[in-house]
């Protein structure tokens, strides 16, 4: 392996004629009366493939959990629990509300959010759970919402990185009082960027699209008139057609998620490292394969970033514990995140990867870990 070798990017987009031909009609033809002839049909779509009843399309999955969050009835003041280990958008839209996010351990086999540690950290303040379903793995959602049931508290999924991924028969994002999706470029299915809310709740979804439409109620019927304040994150239609040819391809490109996955473990059987895992009644769509390489070797993790980089591959850090971030005060005591980020190492994952390319990725992984650990 060299830096000749034709580099292998950690993640893009698949693009077929189908989403060539979509996009085309819409710049064509998608203005005027049609101008959101694709967003209508793409959140249908969507809404089928989840078995819900209603979506709502917006710009981005950081604006989707904004909306959502309102429209569930999170205002200022009020505590949102977290996990300790997801991508800083889970949380933000918490902070714009004025709320405050409480961060809990994660489970060591999972890497997503710990129901014991929810429970510790419920407060009278406490409003929300957001389980994040981290890498395409699948929190444990029963105990999750029997918690917030009996706390009367709101689930919304962060199924940003979980579409495909299922719990007992159900898709990610479709078990809570609302769930929540990215199509960022670097995601299963993808539109450029882009996000999405799914509900069965009609007064969440009703709830949302005002706050979506600066604040403007349907239900009033006077144009340009707004009785409160509200906010734009609405996906464009060019956007929507990409999302349509996507949501139609969905089982091969997350079939093609889990092939990737199945090279993985067997490039990396032996190897001494926790790769995502399959529970019992679950099904992931691994969205990032991810390698936490065991406690008992020692490594740089940057040193192997650089060595991946020099044979000409990508690769990506675990994500860190929110809590340790410079904004936010630490809490090392959730010790399962704390220690598991180091060694976490996200690998290459798009849908133009062949056998060969994992068992290269492998190699390289392989032989500067062990060789650093003799």
């Amino acid at each position: 392996m060299n830096a000749t070798a034709e580099k292998i990017v950690i993640t893009k987009p698949s693009i077929s004629e189908l989403e060539i031909e979509y996009v085309n009609d819409a710049i064509r033809n998608g203005w005027g009366s049609k101008c959101y002839d694709y967003i209508y049909r793409f959140e249908k779509e969507f809404a089928a493939y989840q078995g819900q009843r209603y979506a709502l399309a917006t710009s981005s999955c950081t604006g989707a959990i904004h909306l959502a969050l309102m429209a569930l009835g999170v205002k200022a003041g009020d505590e949102v629990i977290v996990p300790e280990i997801t991508w800083i958008a889970s949380v933000e839209p918490i902070l714009y509300i004025g709320a405050k996010p409480v961060f809990v351990d994660v489970l060591p086999d999972t890497w997503c959010i710990d129901p014991a540690k929810i429970e510790e950290a419920i407060t009278p303040r406490t409003k929300a759970i957001i389980p994040v379903h981290v890498y395409g793995n699948l929190c444990e959602m029963d105990a999750i919402m029997r918690i917030a049931r009996k706390n009367k508290l709101v689930v919304l999924e962060d199924a940003a990185e979980g579409l495909g991924s299922e719990y007992k028969g159900r898709k990610a994002g479709s078990i809570g009082d609302a769930g929540v999706f990215s199509f960022h470029g670097t995601k299963t299915i993808s539109t450029g960027e882009g996000g999405m809310v799914v509900t069965d709740r009609e007064d969440v979804l009703a709830r949302a699209k005002i706050l979506n439409d600066h604040g403007r109620d349907p239900r009033i019927g006077k144009t340009f008139w707004m009785e409160e304040y509200g906010y734009k994150y609405k996906m464009s239609n060019l956007q929507a057609a990409m999302g349509c040819a996507q949501i139609e391809r969905a089982d091969e490109l997350v079939g093609k998620k889990r092939q990737i996955f199945a090279w993985y473990k067997e490039f990396l059987t032996g190897f001494p490292c926790q790769l995502n895992p399959e529970l019992s009644g679950t099904k992931n769509s691994f969205w990032m394969p991810t390698a936490v390489i065991d406690e008992s070797f020692s490594f740089d993790r940057d040193a192997l970033f650089s060595s991946m980089k020099q044979n000409s591959i990508d690769s990506r850090p675990f994500f860190y514990p929110l809590s340790s971030l410079p904004m936010f005060e630490a809490r090392p005591q959730n010790k399962v995140s704390y220690n598991i980020y180091p060694r976490g190492i996200n690998l290459p994952s798009h849908h133009q990867l062949s056998r060969e390319d994992i068992g290269r990725v492998c190699d390289c992984i392989k032989a500067f870990v062990l060789k650093k650990s003799l």
